[in-house]
């Protein structure tokens, strides 16, 4: 609480104050009284009506710093009325009717559009178990019949495969705790998957895949990691300036077990790097190549936080270097010994 503001705010208890000691001064000069007994009575008056003014600025703003305080430490801060003492004051009380009724509307507002989300959420993820039925029907009967025709098709069904599950994992990226499973997964089982998830995508576009030797073995969920290096080799590819190649490699670091996928791409500019992990940031790459939506890298870094893996982007000039970084703890250390 500002002092001059409080000043400003009693200003008509001061000059109320003020008036009545000139009427009083005016009344005792009316009745014979000295000047020196007026002006000792008005400076006794004003020196308690300036005493006053002190103690009940200085309890208020004692009592408005606390409620401030309390305010910046509450995570969901229309629930202050909830800890509020109910005031003394009928003004005060007033106003916190005022601040229950607003928390009260508040809380029904987010009930109701905690509810709609709810039920898009469901929605979203009933849909995309609907879709991806007739998608592995249509990848069957293409690889039953195939031409140059449904070579085509089976690489833009699994490009729509791949868009339904990035809706699908944006959904419930949210909660993933209610839909991972932690156990021992083989870093090369789950490359290889990805690697067979796209094959037809990776054989349209000519690309040289090289995979060093793995034999590191770390506990995560694998289809999460999975659907991770899809992302991750849908972007290799996207970004290319001549004939594709991705390396995949691991290496291991102290506590830390870190699986990388190398590629010759067109990189990325220094300036970007910061935010390339930003909802929507295409960039200067992704204004060239118009297919871009900036949600593919967000939601890895956002699975890799919710799964406790680190998740790096290393560019320089051309190419681009992603990482994962899986924690090994002592059991895991004393199992692969």
């Amino acid at each position: 609480m500002n002092g001059r503001q409080y000043l400003k705010n009693q200003l008509p208890v001061i000059l109320i104050h003020l008036l009545g000691m000139l009427m009083l001064s005016l009344f005792l000069v009316a009745c014979g009284n000295p000047a020196p007994v007026i002006f000792f009575i008005c400076m006794v008056w004003l020196s308690v009506l300036i005493l006053c003014l002190m103690v009940f600025g200085f309890t208020r703003k004692r009592h408005l710093d606390r409620l401030l305080a309390m305010t910046e430490q509450l995570k969901e801060r229309y629930l202050m009325p909830e800890i509020m003492q109910v005031p003394e004051r009928a003004d005060e009380r007033v106003f916190y009717q005022i601040m229950k009724m607003a928390e009260k509307s508040m809380l029904e507002k987010i009930g109701e559009v905690q509810r709609e989300r709810k039920e898009y959420k469901e929605y979203i993820e009933q849909w995309i178990h609907e879709v991806k039925t007739p998608i592995t029907a249509m990848k069957l009967l293409c690889e039953n019949n195939r031409c140059g025709f449904t070579r085509e098709l089976l690489v833009e069904l699994e490009s729509v495969d791949r868009f339904t599950r990035q809706a699908l994992y944006y959904a419930r990226s949210e909660h993933t705790e209610k839909d991972y499973l932690i156990r021992e997964v083989k870093l090369a089982d789950v490359v290889h998957d990805a690697i067979m998830e796209n094959k037809y995508f990776l054989r349209q576009n000519d690309v040289a895949i090289t995979v060093d030797t793995m034999e590191s073995i770390v506990y995560t969920d694998d289809k999460w990691i999975g659907f991770i290096l899809n992302q991750i080799i849908s972007n290799a590819v996207k970004y290319r300036v001549e004939q594709p190649v991705l390396h995949f490699f691991t290496v291991r670091e102290s506590d830390r077990i870190i699986l990388s996928l190398e590629d010759n791409g067109m990189g990325i500019p220094q300036s970007d790097l910061p935010c390339i992990f930003d909802k929507g940031f295409t960039g200067q790459n992704g204004r060239a190549v118009h297919s871009a939506t900036g949600i593919g890298l967000y939601l890895c870094k956002r699975l890799c936080d919710k799964l406790g893996i680190g998740i790096q982007v290393f560019s320089e000039g051309n190419g681009t270097r992603v990482s994962l970084s899986f924690p090994v703890n002592d059991f895991v250390t004393g199992v692969q010994g």
